[in-house]
């Protein structure tokens, strides 16, 4: 046996925990220890140790050359117990999980039983390597994937079941919406079972759960099943004729508008404006009605058609021309022109002598004309408007 040993990693990536097959070593033995990983010394039965990554030398007990001589009381084996585990810190990933029975509890939404199952993959590391030893593997030399899966089996599938029916009643999941909420759904179940693996020494980096086997095929489910989907059906057929009727009336408005374009590019054309053509419809109707007499309609259609003008050329204009006139014809000769008093402006009652509002007296020669410069007035007022001159001096 050499005196001193080297003692170093021996094991792949998918395990947690590899004890070292060699025992009861010398003191002096050199004791390797790669990044992601440490080392647990034991002597004794005592889980002394903790090595990081680096070389250490060993203190046994054990000396060499006089072990033979120290463990003939023992028959030849030291007394000196001495072990070196060592642990991987390394991520392990894809580790697969399963309910082992259906999960049963209320659905939230429609108040019906239902049983569900759920499975999906974790990834656990180790996060306190000494816990982990003490209380999970214990005399076992190697503990992988696989153990740690079986170790955990009971615990997770109990503590899972519970945790899926407690979740999905506190955030009311509709058993038919699960699909669409399982991210949230796994990040909730990872917050409650981190503390349970951590129990171990183990950190619960990763859960997901990616499938939940739902109860197809039994008679109340697809009953339910069949009400909540035909009641989205409803509101997605109620949203679809929304937006047809909407597309139609868009429909409609870009017609109207390409018709009130052809009708404008006809009117550009053809050398007329819309008012024009309003133009043309009045006179028409002004025509319609020649001998009614009603002079207010007659006037307002006349003026209409004078705003035809250039579209319809002399012949609307000689009407108006004549029509005007006719009008002028009939107003009565009797009318006077308004008199107004030299000195207050204001305008005089027709054959009076004296002005009703200053009592002033009329001068029946200049009453409407400005002594000054000789402008005729048409209107009450003070001033001239010409030169400013007050009027009546």
């Amino acid at each position: 046996m050499a005196l001193e040993q080297i003692i170093k990693y021996e094991g792949d990536n998918t395990t947690f925990v590899w004890k070292h097959p060699c025992e009861d070593f010398n003191t002096g033995s050199q004791l390797i220890v790669h990044e992601s990983q440490e080392a647990l010394f034991f002597l004794n039965g005592q889980a002394l140790d903790l090595f990081g990554p680096g070389r250490h030398t060993l203190e046994t007990q054990n000396i060499p050359l006089l072990s033979k001589i120290a463990n003939i009381p023992t028959g030849g084996e030291t007394p000196f117990h001495c072990e070196v585990y060592f642990i991987n810190k390394t991520e392990q990933m894809a580790i697969k999980w399963g309910t082992d029975s259906k999960v049963q509890y209320v659905e939230p939404t429609y108040h019906f039983p239902i049983s569900i199952g759920a499975n999906g993959e974790m990834t656990l590391s180790v996060a306190d390597s000494r816990l982990l030893v003490v209380n999970l593997v214990g005399t076992e030399r190697v503990l992988d994937q696989t153990t740690i899966t079986r170790y955990f089996r009971a615990f997770l599938m109990t503590k899972v079941k519970t945790y899926i029916a407690q979740t999905i009643k506190a955030n009311a999941i509709n058993i038919f919406e699960i699909d669409e909420k399982l991210e949230d759904f796994s990040a909730e179940l990872k917050q409650r079972l981190e503390k349970d693996f951590a129990d171990y020494g183990v950190s619960l980096n990763r859960f997901f759960v990616t499938a939940i086997v739902k109860p197809d095929g039994d008679p109340q489910y697809e009953k339910f099943k069949d009400l909540h989907f035909r009641q989205y059906a409803d509101i997605a057929e109620a949203q679809l004729q929304q937006k047809v009727g909407i597309i139609e009336q868009q429909t409609k408005a870009q017609q109207m508008v390409i018709e009130s374009q052809g009708i404008a590019q006809k009117r550009a054309t053809e050398g007329y404006t819309y008012q024009q053509e309003r133009g043309f419809d009045v006179a028409e109707k002004v025509a319609q009605n020649e001998g009614s007499g009603n002079f207010s309609s007659a006037g307002i259609g006349l003026g209409m058609i004078a705003g035809v003008g250039g579209a319809i050329g002399n012949t609307v204009g000689n009407v108006f021309n004549q029509s005007v006139s006719a009008m002028n014809d009939n107003i009565p000769a009797s009318a006077e022109t308004p008199k107004f008093c030299d000195v207050c402006g204001s305008e005089l009652t027709p054959g009076a002598i004296f002005c009703d509002n200053c009592g002033s007296a009329i001068n029946t020669v200049n009453a409407n004309v400005c002594p000054n410069c000789g402008f005729t007035f048409i209107r009450p007022g003070k001033f001239c408007p010409k030169c400013g001159v007050k009027r009546g001096e």
